[in-house]
């Protein structure tokens, strides 16, 4: 809230988080370690929207990473469309949005063994060709 004007010069609040971590760090002697951008085991939204020379090498199975944070993403639904497109999602639809109380075994009701794959833009990263689905970004040219 104090750096409202940080985040919104730089167009994103984790820019301005690991600007003042690396400063308290600086000041303080706090051991933090911060994660290149660049670093191709723990890709973002951001290796996703503008690295798509990363994304192919990923498609190809030539970059392997541990986890994949879908920052730089507009919105959730954007965000669970393009897990979904690289075989990054394993939950089942029946679980989005309710309690896990209510889900009994939440294993087996709502963990998918096999990703669950699905086309929704031909011009953003994809695990199947999606050459028949919309262009997400008008004047972008398919993945492929």
């Amino acid at each position: 809230m104090y750096a409202g004007d940080l985040i919104f010069a730089a167009r994103s609040h984790q820019q301005v988080l690991v600007q003042f971590l690396a400063e308290h760090n600086s000041l303080s002697g706090l051991r933090v370690k911060v994660l290149s951008r660049d670093d191709s085991e723990f890709p973002s939204g951001f290796h996703y929207n503008m690295r798509r020379d990363y994304m192919k090498q990923m498609v190809r199975g030539d970059k392997t990473p541990y986890i994949f944070h879908m920052c730089w993403t507009l919105n959730r639904d954007d965000k669970v469309a393009y897990m979904k497109q690289m075989g990054m999602w394993y939950l089942k639809d029946n679980c989005v949005g309710r309690k896990a109380a209510s889900l009994g075994d939440i294993n087996t009701a709502c963990c998918s063994a096999e990703p669950i794959i699905e086309c929704f833009y031909k011009d953003k990263a994809s695990i199947i060709p999606c050459k028949d689905s919309p262009q997400k970004d008008k004047g972008s040219p398919s993945f492929w």
